[in-house]
């Protein structure tokens, strides 16, 4: 069970100021626990702090950055029923839900761990011309400085981690501000970091309301904002947050196409369409929201998964049979509720479910949904699942892309021609073969942006998602013709298993995946998309011949960036060509 009551953390250190802040039992209502407050002189302060940390924490070794963070792991799993508890109570998160987040909060610090002694840089080729005859640069990554991190409720554990763990590997302070509806799971990684011997602070946690805590936005002495949140206040934090870099995980209503050619294993579609559009209530920016099913299989889809969802447990999450538990509060409840009967008005046919109970309502599924309405334009972000029948591939890819988000989509197809269609032309970051796009595993490449305005935002956080396990990607990797950095090919044999795409823009590195195989891999493995938008590359050089003295520096040159890199947010420092004394 909880405590009675939790402190903040400021610079490192426990602050019981104040109980003011009631974390409630989402399923019953009632106060679960208090926590501290942070009030704008309390926020204030933490910047203070990180900004007086950031030199330390610049020189904190590597190492020691790792060794913080193996701390961490060891102590998540010795606290492992406590922290899956506390998602339970305070976020209302299914128990079995609730576990699998804390598995992965442990493999998030676990990588990060990992990649903490892996922060390399590159050698650049000056030699571009004869009068750079003999020259050549060389790259470093150092910490971006202080931060400013924002999580959200629905992933109190893994998305706090996925800001956390990779500004500890690259070096920057930070000042958290977990949701103040599920604060507990940040406090209790507070509680863990107090105990390392990070540079005072390295860290603070301040849960606060968000109308008085504008200066985690606003205020200059940080260097990056990352936001997990609705696409309304990213977009407006973004618009406030000065110079800063911004990186924003906003919102989604995903889709899932299902071809006909998956009649045979119908029971296995069903099962990882059940689970992608009501995992923890639906409360996922990757979860299932619209299923488009090829015509001549839609009925016989359509009566499975109607028939499956009557089946789901709702009721008390701490139940280990619940499947379906409450929504994060009432007046969410009551707004989806609200957009259910909109969409039944408009002529909507409901299937079942639709009934609420104050925070508590049914798995629902609808079809004959207008597009136009809410529920299929929208983000859902609870229980609710609309289908719809297609004619042809191409009519199902122009309907998921209609749409203004564009997250993660996935599709169930056994030919090779249509997943490669799906991967070409479905406008959206991670295309998922054969599986839903909930699918997640947390050193996944990150989604990233190919529109900036469309409202998924433009981070490479990874969002939070299935917790199955991946096998290594699967084909041969192989440069591409056409620019890509690295590119995965399939054989020629229909998939198997289930198939993951994520894709990239300008040059992105392409994956395909594959689970219950056996591949070889090779090629470069995917980085910590996180941990790099919080370094900056500082970059030297030396003539061949002679040493990097700063007294023989002549000329100053800043070679091209690369796009993956300015898409991650890493600041690139001059190249300094050195040539002999004396140079012009």
């Amino acid at each position: 069970m909880l405590k009675p009551t939790y402190p903040y953390y400021l610079a490192n250190e426990a602050v019981f100021a104040n109980t003011d802040l009631e974390v409630t039992d989402k399923y019953s209502g009632e106060i679960a626990t208090r926590v501290a407050m942070a009030d704008a002189k309390a926020i204030d302060a933490g910047i203070a702090a990180a900004v007086a940390a950031t030199e330390p924490m610049r020189r904190f070794a590597p190492y020691q950055r790792q060794a913080v963070l193996e701390h961490c792991v060891r102590r998540f799993r010795e606290r492992y029923d406590e922290l899956a508890m506390a998602l339970c109570i305070e976020a209302g998160k299914p128990i079995k839900d609730a576990r699998g987040e804390v598995t992965r909060l442990i493999d998030t610090f676990k990588v990060a761990a990992e990649e903490a002694v892996r922060i390399n840089g590159e050698t650049i080729n000056l030699e571009i011309s004869a009068r750079a005859a003999g020259y050549r640069g060389f790259t470093r990554r150092v910490p971006i400085g202080p931060c400013s991190f924002i999580s959200p409720f629905n992933f109190p554990l893994n998305l706090a981690a996925h800001k956390v763990a990779p500004g500890i590997a690259a070096g920057c302070p930070f000042v958290l501000k977990p949701a103040s509806r599920t604060p507990i799971g940040a406090l209790i990684i507070g509680e863990i970091l107090a105990e390392t011997d990070l540079p005072k602070g390295a860290f603070s946690i301040l849960p606060a309301h968000r109308d008085g805590a504008d200066l985690f936005t606003t205020d200059d002495r940080l260097k990056l904002l990352s936001f997990t949140g609705s696409p309304a206040v990213g977009w407006d934090l973004k618009a406030k947050a000065g110079k800063k870099k911004v990186v924003l995980e906003l919102g989604g209503n995903a889709a899932c196409i299902v071809d006909s050619d998956q009649r045979e294993r119908l029971d296995l579609v069903v099962e990882r369409l059940i689970f992608g559009a009501f995992y923890q209530s639906g409360q996922s920016c990757i979860g299932v929201q619209r299923i488009l099913v090829q015509k001549d299989f839609y009925n016989e889809l359509r009566d499975a998964f109607v028939a499956a969802s009557r089946k789901l447990v709702a009721g008390d999450p701490k139940d280990e049979k619940t499947f379906v538990g409450p929504m994060i509060d009432e007046k969410e409840a009551a707004r989806l509720d609200g957009w259910i009967q909109e969409a039944i008005k408009a002529g909507a046919t409901l299937l079942c479910g639709g009934h609420r109970r104050g925070t508590m309502l049914e798995a629902t599924v609808l079809e004959n949904v207008d597009p136009r309405q809410k529920l299929s334009c929208m983000e859902a972000f609870g229980p609710v699942v609309t289908l719809q029948p297609y004619t042809d591939f191409d009519e199902a890819i122009r309907i998921v892309n209609d749409s203004e988000f564009g997250l993660q989509a996935g599709v169930f197809t056994n030919d090779i021609n249509k997943a490669m269609q799906a991967w070409d032309e479905l406008d959206v970051g991670g295309v998922l073969i054969g599986d839903i796009p909930s699918f997640r595993v947390d050193n996944m490449p990150p989604r990233p942006r190919r529109h900036p305005l469309r409202d998924r935002g433009h981070d490479r956080t990874a969002p939070a998602g299935d917790q199955g396990s991946l096998s290594h990607p699967v084909g041969r990797t192989a440069a591409d013709p056409r620019g890509w950095e690295t590119a995965s090919s399939l054989s020629r044999k229909p998939p198997v298993g289930r198939f993951i795409g994520l894709r990239a823009r300008l040059r992105p590195r392409r994956a395909i995946a594959s689970r219950n195989c056996n591949p070889r891999v090779t090629g470069s493995s995917s980085v910590v998309p996180s941990l790099q938008r919080l370094a900056v590359t500082r970059c030297g050089g030396s003539r061949l011949r002679g040493c990097c003295d700063a007294r023989h520096v002549s000329k100053c040159i800043r070679p091209p960036d690369r796009p993956m890199r300015r898409d991650l947010g890493l600041r690139r420092r001059c190249t300094f060509a050195v040539g002999p004394r004396g140079d012009t």
